[in-house]
């Protein structure tokens, strides 16, 4: 039980808190959202099958082969997150790319750069998807309830999405760089049809679906407590940027985006609020979790690391964008 605990820490927590909630409201199972499930396990199922069969394996040595510097290597993984977030959304970016970064500094022999670059990966996602109103569960919704245009509802955020590249331009420029030894080859690649079918499943992160399931049913509650209810009912009005900042940090700016609209209809500050607000701790954006799923699974003596590097960037940077919506 220990080991298994300390294996799927976020797990047996989220499913706790989610199992007490259930003694203050009365689940259901409209809150769990089997669209967002289903998108993420097809995805899994494609990265497992894409590394089974050995792609991944071709692509990381001809990205290897085609950067001079390490630097450079750190650049190409953190901006396919940044704008690959803009098209395919901040979750499946990471699911994408994380795996593939991992995958890069295997081969290279840099598995001290892992922590760092993962934890850039996830905050440029999370901060790149700014730009597309449909890059993000939140923005989807944001867009919509706010009955915004298509520009006006970028202008508010391009701001903070300007300051994010620039500052993920600084942070890897700060990447100790050394050459690349281009005697690395690619790896020869074989499959085995018997196994395929196995390790592509079995491959597949089910306790990082079961967390979600977990936290849609911890939300779905909360929703419903009236202590809950009133709780923000008295500090949202007049306090709508750092409500959905500190929501988020609670329970995800996803469902704080549906929370605090609730309250008030002051849609720029909550817009701002959310989109900011996947900053800071894990549970902070949903995207979040993917990231350090995907890396406890390969390095599951990193996931102590990971979280102190990963949080200290993300509150940084969120305070660095909390002065940005003053200075705007």
């Amino acid at each position: 039980m220990i080991k298994f605990f300390k294996k799927e820490t976020v797990f047996c927590i989220a499913t706790v808190m989610a199992i007490v909630s259930c003694f203050f409201a009365v689940p259901s199972i409209t809150y769990i959202d089997f669209k967002t499930l289903l998108i993420l396990f097809v995805m899994m199922v494609v990265v497992q099958f894409l590394k089974a069969i050995g792609v991944f394996d071709v692509l990381v040595g001809r990205l290897v082969g085609s950067v001079s510097s390490v630097r450079g290597l750190v650049f190409v993984l953190v901006f396919a997150c940044f704008f690959g977030s803009i098209i395919i959304t901040n979750d499946i970016s990471l699911l994408t790319f994380v795996p593939f970064a991992i995958a890069a500094f295997k081969k290279i022999d840099k598995l001290s750069l892992i922590i760092p670059v993962v934890a850039l990966q996830t905050i440029a996602a999370n901060m790149g998807c700014m730009v597309n109103p449909f890059g993000s569960p939140h923005d989807i919704y944001l867009f919509g309830a706010a009955n915004l245009s298509f520009l006006s509802f970028i202008g508010i955020l391009l701001p903070y999405w300007i300051v994010s590249l620039v500052i993920l331009v600084v942070c890897c420029l700060l990447i100790p760089s050394s050459p690349i030894d281009k005697g690395i080859a690619l790896a020869a690649v074989s499959v085995d049809k018997r196994d395929l079918v196995k390790k592509t499943f079995l491959g597949v992160d089910y306790f990082l679906l079961l967390t979600f399931i977990a936290f849609y049913i911890l939300i779905g509650n909360l929703q419903h407590i009236d202590t809950v209810y009133d709780f923000f009912s008295n500090i949202v009005t007049g306090r709508e940027l750092l409500s959905s900042i500190l929501a988020s940090q609670i329970i995800s700016n996803v469902p704080a985006a549906m929370f605090i609209t609730g309250f008030s209809s002051s849609f720029k500050e909550i817009i701002v609020g959310v989109n900011i607000g996947g900053l800071g701790t894990l549970i902070a954006s949903m995207a979040n979790l993917i990231s350090y799923k995907i890396l406890a699974h390969e390095f599951n003596s990193m996931k102590g690391k990971y979280l102190f590097v990963f949080t200290v960037s993300n509150v940084v940077l969120l305070l660095m964008l909390v002065g940005v919506y003053f200075i705007v």
